[in-house]
């Protein structure tokens, strides 16, 4: 199987290749009232509204970079794009180099993880993208979305 890696803080992740629509330099963020403070707003990639969920802020992990870069991923049928510190590399893993992760594994629930990856001497967290987001907190950027898509009209959206 082969994986996007990448840094958030000292933490190194991976998310399946074939979840990655593409990765971007940072946007403009649009702020929304009421989110999670983990979900940074959303952001407009050639006219489309994604959630940017802010990958520090959701696992507790420490940034160490002032640099940010955006992984839009597909979750389910939704894209979301996921902001982080840095890109690594395309990574191949086959199934012996990758474990279940032990119920808790550095403050992250085991529903994120797909597994562990490892490679070499290093240890990758395998992201489970689809649960990144619970059934609440999906429903609150759709109707976040839809708002910032009316307020756009109207000049109301705020920019971070």
């Amino acid at each position: 199987m082969k994986f996007a890696v990448f840094k958030i803080g000292e933490e190194i992740f991976g998310i399946e290749i074939n979840k990655v629509v593409e990765i971007l330099n940072t946007q403009k963020v649009y702020s929304l009232p009421e989110l999670p403070d983990f979900l940074s707003g959303v952001i407009t990639v050639r006219g489309e509204v994604l959630p940017l969920l802010d990958l520090r802020k959701r696992f507790g992990v420490k940034s160490t970079d002032t640099k940010e870069l955006v992984i839009i991923v597909r979750s389910e049928s939704e894209k979301i794009g996921l902001l982080v510190d840095e890109i690594k590399e395309i990574l191949s893993l086959n199934v012996q180099e990758i474990t279940t992760p032990p119920s808790i594994f550095k403050g992250l629930q085991k529903k994120y993880l797909t597994g562990l990856g490892k490679k070499d001497d290093r240890i990758i967290i395998l992201l489970n993208i689809d649960y990144l987001l619970t059934s609440e907190e999906k429903i609150i950027l759709k109707e976040s979305e839809r708002i910032l898509e009316e307020d756009a009209g109207t000049g109301k959206a705020t920019e971070r």
